[in-house]
This record gives structure tokens, C-alpha cells and sequence, in this order.
């Protein structure tokens, strides 16, 4: 059982830590377009920001669950499985990758706009202002948005057991809930606590870290 819970322990971690690498790898530059192609932005684009808003939407809208069974089909095309951890890490980047984009967008409008002008008002080109002063003025921010991602993906992690998708949700379903039992579902509950502090204590201190605007 040791062997177990250790196994399911690492296949969590791996999955949310690769579904969250990827799933930032695409959310972050969907979450830039939505800003800059706003109505008030550096460069208004209203037809493309109104398709991306409603793709980023829908996607958003699906319960994880319920999206996690309705991609089996693709998610045997794209991996070649629909059960155990890299199909869960499929599914995971596709549900993860829209709240992302909104994550990024809402911690790059709490910049000053000021910021922004002054930047624009010195010439300052577009991929300049993305780079130099969007990103970097929210990088805290996205920091703080990582581990909040982090743990959202966590928890979706967990649900995939339901269908088979590995780690510790997986233990809690079909060696706890379904063979009655409660010690095994409880653990593998404990130990998820467990690694969402750890992963929230270490987004918490990295942001404070990187932070100098006080």
C-alpha cells in the first residue's frame, strides 16, 4: 500500500506540473491577446477579441468531468488512450488552459494604465509594452495565478480517477470509495491537503519574492 500511495503520489504531482507548464505555455499568450486586442488597448481588434473571449467561454463553462468524458474519443486519437496520466494530462491542458488565459488577462488589467501610456508616449512599440511592461509589472501577479492554477489543476487531477486517470484521485475512487474503504479515501484526501499547502506556500513565497514594487 506504501508502493501504492507513493506511485499515486508521484503521478499527481507530475500531472499537474506538466499539465500547468503546458497549460501557461498556452493560456499565457491567449490571456496577452485578449488585453492587447481589447477595445481600449494598444491594438483594438474587436472581432478577434470577441472570437477568442467566446472560445476562452465555452470552454471555461464545461464542468471538468464532464468535459474528461466527452474528449475520450479525441483524447484516444491525440495520446492513444483515454485512461492513465498522460491522456489525464491531455484533458487537463485543454480544461486548464482557458481559466489561464482569463488569470492572465485580469492580473495584466490591474496595471496602471498609466504605466502604459507613459511607456507608449516614449515610442515604446507594442512588443516592447507586452514584454517590458505588461508582463513584467504582473509578473507577482502571475506568480500568485500560477499556484492558484496549480492547485485548480490539482484538484481536477483528482477527478480523473473516475475514469481510471491516475494518482491519488484514482486510489481514493477505486480502492477507497469503491471497495468501501474509508482509511484509504481519507489518506489519499490528507496527503492532496498536504501537496495544495505545499504548492500554495511555495507560489505565495516566490511572488513575494520577485515583488518590488513595494
Amino acid at each position: 500500500m506504501t508502493e501504492l500511495f507513493l506511485q499515486g503520489l508521484w503521478d499527481t504531482i507530475f500531472m499537474t506540473l506538466a499539465a500547468t507548464a503546458v497549460a501557461y505555455l498556452v493560456g499565457l499568450p491567449i490571456g496577452v491577446a485578449l488585453v492587447v486586442t481589447d477595445d481600449n488597448s494598444i491594438h483594438p481588434m474587436p472581432l478577434i477579441h470577441s472570437i477568442i473571449g467566446f472560445v476562452v467561454n465555452v470552454v471555461r463553462s464545461v464542468p471538468f468531468l464532464i468535459l474528461l468524458i466527452a474528449m475520450i474519443p479525441l483524447t484516444r486519437i491525440v495520446v492513444g488512450t483515454a485512461i492513465g496520466t498522460n491522456a489525464t494530462i491531455f484533458v487537463l491542458i485543454v480544461s486548464a488552459a482557458p481559466f489561464i488565459a482569463r488569470m492572465v488577462e485580469s492580473s495584466i488589467k490591474e496595471i496602471d494604465s498609466g504605466v502604459i501610456e507613459a511607456a507608449q508616449s516614449m515610442g515604446a512599440s507594442n512588443k516592447t509594452i507586452i514584454w517590458k511592461v505588461m508582463l513584467s509589472e504582473a509578473k507577482p501577479s502571475l506568480v500568485v495565478g500560477m499556484a492558484l492554477s496549480t492547485i485548480t489543476i490539482l484538484g481536477y487531477s483528482a477527478m480523473a480517477g473516475v475514469i481510471g486517470g491516475g494518482g491519488l484521485g484514482d486510489i481514493a475512487i477505486k480502492y477507497g470509495l469503491y471497495h468501501y474503504k474509508a482509511g484509504i479515501m481519507w489518506l489519499a484526501v490528507a496527503i492532496l491537503v498536504i501537496v495544495v499547502q505545499i504548492l500554495q506556500e511555495i507560489g505565495m513565497r516566490i511572488a513575494k519574492k520577485i515583488d518590488n514594487r513595494g
